[in-house]
């Protein structure tokens, strides 16, 4: 009974956590009579969004369109870069610190000119979202492959293997638990840069209808937009993390251990 109940608690304590802390939220709120303008209860936020759920729907699937798609072009570009930059040294040598030094500057700085290139709308939202998310990917493939242990390579070279044949039997395979975790990561950082561009530049987008929203004091529908955005990470990140469960089964040691 104690192991069933403990079972249900490992389980379900992200729930109860959740709840926690909105009955706390709506105490303090209430309690403190807290003015909606500046911190909106989490019942004054479920009404706003009832009550627009179809704007908000329809920016939702605009800033999950756009996320989507900038993450697929960071994950294609990621993986190509990650493979080329663990396999080949000289490529290490000479791309990886370009791009150490890229990663480093803050994406928000890239908006104004990708809107001076391409116009207001959704291919700024996109290019934002690749380029805050591929280099994750990139390292992640990276070190994967750069870890393969030298005396397996040996013994496939010795089997007769090119390095081709070690790559694709190999070295991608050994990587995949890296490829899914940085993914986790990068859907993430996806989202972050889809909604900064539509706050800056775009007239579609949860970004978008946060920032009309605070700019005529809508603090319940800023919420309800931050809520969303929310809501759609986790989602994708426990996708990633079904998908690194089911296809690197083989990396999990023991039945305690869990992907983070």
């Amino acid at each position: 009974m104690a192991f069933n109940r403990r079972k249900f608690m490992i389980r379900n304590a992200s729930w109860m956590l959740m709840l926690v802390l909105l009955l706390l939220w709506e105490a303090l709120c209430v309690g403190l009579q807290v003015p909606e303008y500046l911190f909106p209860a989490p019942s004054a936020v479920w009404s706003a969004g009832v009550a627009r759920w179809e704007p908000i729907l329809m920016h939702a699937w605009q800033t999950f369109f756009t996320t989507l798609v900038g993450f697929g072009i960071a994950v294609v570009v990621g993986v190509v870069l990650g493979v080329a930059v663990g396999t080949y040294p000289l490529v290490y040598k000479a791309l990886y610190p370009l791009l150490v030094g890229f990663n480093s500057i803050p994406k928000v700085a890239f908006v104004p000119v990708l809107v001076v290139w391409f116009g207001i709308g959704t291919v700024p939202a996109i290019l934002t979202a690749f380029l805050i998310s591929f280099f994750p990917v990139l390292v992640n493939v990276a070190t994967g492959l750069a870890t393969l242990e030298p005396e397996l390579e040996d013994v496939m070279r010795s089997l007769g293997a090119s390095k081709l044949d070690i790559l694709r039997k190999v070295g991608l395979p050994r990587a995949l638990p890296y490829f899914f975790a940085s993914l986790k990561v990068a859907i993430t950082l996806a989202f972050v840069g889809s909604v900064i561009s539509e706050t800056v530049a775009s007239n579609m987008g949860i970004g978008y209808l946060m920032m009309a929203a605070s700019s005529s004091m809508d603090m319940a529908l800023v919420f309800a937009g931050l809520i969303v955005i929310g809501v759609m990470g986790v989602v994708m990140y426990e996708l990633f993390a079904w998908m690194e469960k089911r296809f690197t089964r083989w990396a999990n040691r023991g039945s305690n251990s869990a992907a983070i």
